[in-house]
């Protein structure tokens, strides 16, 4: 979408106001122990952090709810996420019909034998109730590790019948196992008819084998790809996998494993001898593969890089990965490793889109649909479920630095409230603590976004560039908040 002259010039002068926050990114780091928050839950710098790696962004009856029962008893409230009331969000996906229906029935929909649905409804309606998910759910801590295996078992929605096959995907193997055993995840994920078609191994057969989901399932998986394996080791598990397929027509989307198909004899994986057992041959590999050593270190490096730092600590990943083997790849156990030990040593990380645009979403208290947020997603890099190779979307700041005007665009939309269908009141959100002072409401939206109040000469000489002749007080507090969250202050957590 082009930049009206105006919109160009809004972002510019917003952009130079906001370069003045540059010295504070992350501005919690900075703060702590300075001004006080005058508006919201006053909360430290570790504090601060920890709250906006487990979830998408504090919004502030979290902040509070954090600030009363501490670190500790947040983490396993949110663990044990099933008993978290989750009502009102589930309320909002109860028109999505697709998330409820199996792979045949979403094939005839799509085909257009239904009026109002068409080949785009069943991928859209899964990026919308995904979007919706992480911005309204109180279950934060499971919709960031829904999206962490997203990631990490990565499935392209536009190659052939993943469109339709992702969404069973993702509500069978990805939201059922995300907070179980990784070796029931990977289990569901290997006799996923979504992974099957993605990664090829329908067309892995005898006499051609295909190691395109071989590969993937120990170097991307499981393993990593300093994880011990040979190609010879990859060539034998492709042949464990022939005839591993999916059924067509009345049972799209089923699993079904065709004997005729599967080369016969007796194979070896990673030194492991496999007669010959058809199915189960690729299944006892499965099994060694969740549990191996090479497998815990990966998953513990991975899931550290997502919430403490790009480079983690290693005493951290050492930890965890220990309790990945000791406890057989309980994803919880793993996880409090983690997150009690490792959040006290986190890094600033650059925040990937989705997170940049849902923490501003949720500190605001937007009110959306959620379909307004595709483009802008998709402008910065970061549609859900388009990522077409299997590693899923980059999980490190570099890969995210460089490609900074579809924020700054977004920043402005969102904050003068110019995106479709989404709502947001800024004078209604500071009415209790408004005192009706522009300098005080651009405080509060400062502690509310940033976490601390910014210091009084850096709040004025951004409101002073963002002050338009003739405007009114309204349209200067959007502009400020604006470029508060073009900041580089806020877009690192």
């Amino acid at each position: 979408m082009s930049l009206s002259r105006r919109d160009f010039l809004k972002l510019s002068t917003f952009f130079a106001a906001s370069a003045a926050l540059s010295s504070c990114a992350p501005i919690y780091q900075r703060l702590a122990g300075g001004l006080p928050v005058t508006a919201w839950t006053e909360m430290d710098a570790a504090d601060f952090l920890a709250l906006n790696r487990l979830t998408f962004g504090p919004r502030m009856e979290e902040r509070a709810h954090f600030a009363e029962i501490g670190l500790q008893n947040y983490i396993e409230e949110q663990l044990d996420f099933d008993s978290i009331d989750d009502f009102a969000c589930d309320l909002r996906l109860s028109t999505f019909k697709t998330l409820r229906m199996d792979a045949n029935e979403l094939e005839a929909i799509s085909n257009e034998l239904f009026e109002n649905y068409d080949r785009e409804t069943v991928p859209n309606e899964l990026r919308q109730a995904t979007f919706l998910r992480q911005l309204y759910s109180k279950r934060q801590l499971y919709e960031v590790m829904v999206e962490f295996w997203n990631d990490h078992f990565n499935i392209f929605v536009e190659k052939e019948a993943c469109f339709i096959l992702k969404t069973v995907d993702d509500r069978e193997v990805i939201r059922k196992h995300a907070l179980g055993s990784f070796r029931d995840l990977v289990w569901a994920s290997a006799h996923s008819p979504a992974m099957l078609v993605y990664l090829d191994n329908q067309a892995n057969v005898k006499g051609t084998p295909n190691e395109n989901y071989a590969r993937e399932l120990m170097e991307l998986h499981t393993l990593g790809v300093d994880g011990g394996y040979t190609q010879n080791d990859v060539m034998e598990l492709a042949r464990c996998l022939t005839g591993w397929s999916v059924k067509e027509h009345f049972w799209l989307g089923e699993f079904t494993f065709r004997a005729q198909e599967h080369e016969s004899g007796a194979k070896n994986v990673l030194g492991l001898a496999i007669p010959e057992a058809g199915q189960g041959e690729a299944e006892q590999v499965i099994e060694r593969l969740a549990t191996h050593p090479s497998t815990a270190r990966f998953i513990a490096a991975k899931l550290a890089r997502r919430f403490l730092a790009d480079d983690p600590p290693r005493e951290i990943v050492e930890k965890a990965a220990q309790v990945f083997i000791q406890t057989q790849g309980d994803i919880k156990s793993v996880l409090r490793v983690i997150l009690l030990d490792g959040l006290p040593l986190a890094q600033p990380k650059f925040k990937r889109p989705l997170n940049f645009v849902l923490s501003a979403a949720r500190a605001l208290n937007v009110e959306t649909d959620g379909e307004a947020f595709y483009q802008p997603l998709a402008r910065m890099g970061q549609l859900p479920f388009s990522w077409p190779t299997p590693d899923g979307y980059p999980d490190h700041s570099d890969a995210w630095m460089g490609n900074l005007m579809p924020r700054w665009q977004f920043a402005l939309e969102l904050a003068r409230v110019e995106m479709k269908n989404t709502r947001l009141n800024l004078f209604r959100l500071l009415d209790k603590v408004s005192t009706g002072r522009l300098e005080d409401d651009a405080d509060a939206l400062a502690s509310l976004l940033l976490g601390a109040a910014l210091p009084r000469s850096t709040r004025d000489d951004l409101l002073a560039a963002v002050t338009d002749a003739g405007a009114s007080a309204e349209e200067t507090l959007q502009v400020f908040a604006a470029s508060i969250i073009a900041s580089p202050a806020f877009q690192w957590r």
